[in-house]
């Protein structure tokens, strides 16, 4: 067997790697002009500065930059070795004894680099622009931010059991709102439609209440009740997305008894997310490169590109969603795309083997 030219190789990083620049440009200039599409009018009607606008929209370039970096991985390896066999350079290569499948794997190594990059900006950089994106409409808007609130709080102890529909307070106040409230207490049930939380105290006062106890008709109270809650009023936990991934462990490990299930597979499938998504582009890498080697046209390599992006699109968009309603394990649901074109890139390296 002839040996290989040491160039071979480099002749196709290079190839690939324009192509990925091109479609690293392509990409976030396309999702950049959706996103002015979708709030140009929002920008005109709210009269918002050209650096309220500037700002807003540089809290969401990383999230555009995460989703750009993945996309053009599968655009570069496919117009690439569609460029290169319509030219019969891979068929050159082929005759001089260099094997499919080592024109593949090598193309991981590059892309591993990519997936660094996506890792620390999904961990670090994309949280806190997604809560600077928000914060930035709130100021477009003449807002202020929204009162944190916590929905369906529980705390039981000994004998008694309270619950809130949802807790508002202010930032550094030391008095909560409740709504939809109902505290047990022994063979007693209360109800009210609101309430307020006192952490000095450590009370809750329902008002407008409703009194039930065994053996007697619901007795409606004219007068506000306290009653008695030892637990300690925490702020609400806020959007996983808008938290680091350090910040997010931690929180799972130190408020997890006090989060509810749905908070917690939330949490639990962004950290896995954040770490499934950069091996993304080493696994499409690897996809669009065995597939690569079997379509011999440009116009089949463009119509490939999209059937490529558009199938992960769909298994990525809707894997969030069950994991969140607890119809799959949330690590399992991060790691669905990626399983699912590595048993494509598997098919496909087989048939070149």
């Amino acid at each position: 067997m002839p040996p290989v030219p040491s160039l071979l190789p480099r002749s196709v990083f290079r190839e690939v790697l324009g192509w990925y620049g091109a479609g690293l440009a392509l990409f976030l200039i396309l999702q950049m002009t959706d996103a002015l599409s979708t709030t140009v009018g929002r920008l005109l009607t709210y009269h918002a500065s050209f650096g309220q606008a500037a700002g807003a929209f540089a809290g969401y370039l990383p999230t555009l930059l995460n989703r750009a970096l993945v996309l053009a991985v599968p655009f570069a390896v496919l117009l690439a070795f569609s460029r290169m066999q319509k030219d019969s350079e891979i068929k050159a290569m082929f005759a001089a004894g260099v094997r499919p499948l080592s024109l593949v794997w090598p193309l991981a190594l590059p892309f591993a680099l990519v997936g660094v990059l996506a890792f620390v900006n999904a961990g670090y950089v994309v949280p806190a622009g997604l809560d600077r994106w928000d914060n930035a409409w709130y100021k477009i808007y003449g807002m202020v931010p929204p009162q944190p609130t916590q929905e369906k709080y529980t705390y039981a102890e000994p004998g008694a059991l309270y619950y809130a529909g949802r807790v508002r307070n202010d930032a550094g106040s030391t008095v909560a709102q409740l709504q939809g409230v109902m505290v047990q207490r022994g063979d007693e049930t209360m109800t009210a439609p609101s309430g307020t939380w006192d952490t000095t105290t450590k009370t809750w006062t329902l008002t407008g209440a409703w009194i039930v106890r065994p053996g007697q008709n619901p007795q409606a109270q004219t007068k506000p009740i306290t009653v008695p809650e030892a637990d300690t009023l925490a702020p609400p936990p806020p959007e996983a997305k808008k938290v680091s991934t350090p910040a997010l462990r931690a929180q799972l490990a130190q408020e997890n008894d006090r989060l509810t299930p749905t908070q917690r597979r939330d949490i639990q499938f962004q950290l896995a997310s954040r770490l499934a998504d950069p091996v993304t582009p080493i696994v499409f890498a690897l996809a669009a490169g065995a597939l690569g080697l079997l379509i011999r046209n440009r116009a089949a390599a463009f119509a490939t590109v999209l059937v490529f992006i558009v199938s992960f699109y769909v298994i990525w968009t809707t894997v969030p969603q069950l994991a969140r309603a607890g119809a799959i394990e949330p690590n399992l649901a991060a790691w669905i795309p990626n399983l699912v074109f590595l048993v494509v890139a598997g098919v496909l390296a087989w048939r070149l083997r």
